[in-house]
């Protein structure tokens, strides 16, 4: 199956073909700030790519709650003129192809279940830490979306009477630091600065690793996922997994009751994780 796959961003769209089950980038275009131009300019780059291969459709990774059965994409994004219409029915008729859209976090995760560290799991949880903590529910192989579209929205759940994505973002780590010593640090410099003498940043990374870790019991004891993947630029640090495995093994300690070790991982697939998501919902949808 051949077929062109599209990563809606706020800034920029990337835009792949998917031929001989090789991802393959075409371009990237500016990301539109209108409706009209955004239906011309990926109308344009579909018909550029059909005029030099056979094309079998068109897999989308786009922001917002998508709903499958409505061709709907819900809730709001960095482009409301995207949402709360049937888009699919109608770029099914600009581009004439079949069209499959999926959230892109939701497209992150079955990147990793296709290609990535989820690779051989039929099941997985997949955290993107970033400004906020969302994510993704894989269960047979299958995204879980929820009743309300709401599957994987992690960053909801309330631990010590807070939103985990209040605890446990880099970012709002960092203005808590910043808060409390009128220093302008990012999370990145915060966490590290937990490895030296710096109580302030120990104390401030202590509660994102805490909140992490008991969202993350939570999550393996509710879903009880093959692995929890992690992603986000948090990801990167190679202390993270140790960390957390450290903070979940007290949380465990802590029970009376037989527990499970989570399995975390961190994802492998960055820049193309959306695309590759994409075209494996277009192949399940299909």
């Amino acid at each position: 199956m051949n077929l062109i796959a599209i990563d809606i961003g706020g800034t920029t769209i990337k835009i792949a073909t998917w031929i001989n089950q090789k991802l393959k980038m075409a371009f990237t275009i500016d990301t539109p700030d209108n409706l009209d131009t955004f239906y011309e300019e990926l109308s344009d780059a579909v018909n550029e790519i059909k005029a030099d291969h056979k094309i079998d459709g068109v897999a989308i990774s786009s922001p917002g709650a998508v709903n499958k059965a409505t061709g709907v994409i819900e809730g709001a994004s960095a482009l409301p003129y995207i949402h709360n219409f049937k888009i699919v029915p109608e770029l099914e008729k600009r581009f004439g192809l079949p069209v499959s859209i999926e959230n892109d976090a939701n497209c992150a995760a079955l990147a990793e279940l296709a290609d990535g560290a989820a690779k051989g799991c039929s099941s997985m949880a997949f955290l993107v830490i970033g400004t906020g903590v969302g994510g993704s529910i894989i269960i047979n192989n299958q995204i879980w979306h929820g009743a309300h579209l709401y599957g994987g929205e992690f960053g909801f759940m309330i631990i010590d009477g807070k939103q985990l994505s209040e605890l446990a973002s880099p970012v709002a780590m960092a203005d808590r630091y910043n808060k409390k010593t009128g220093k302008d640090f990012d999370g990145k410099t915060v966490f590290e600065l937990a490895d030296t003498d710096d109580p302030i940043a120990q104390e401030e990374r202590g509660k994102l690793l805490h909140a992490l870790a008991v969202a993350i019991f939570n999550i393996q004891h509710s879903f009880d996922p093959e692995k929890i993947i992690i992603g986000g630029g948090i990801s990167q640090n190679p202390e993270l997994v140790p960390l957390l495995d450290d903070e979940i093994a007290k949380l465990r300690n802590k029970m009376n009751i037989e527990t499970v070790k989570p399995i975390l991982d961190i994802c492998t697939l960055k820049n193309e994780a959306n695309l590759r998501g994409a075209v494996a919902d277009f192949e399940k949808e299909h």
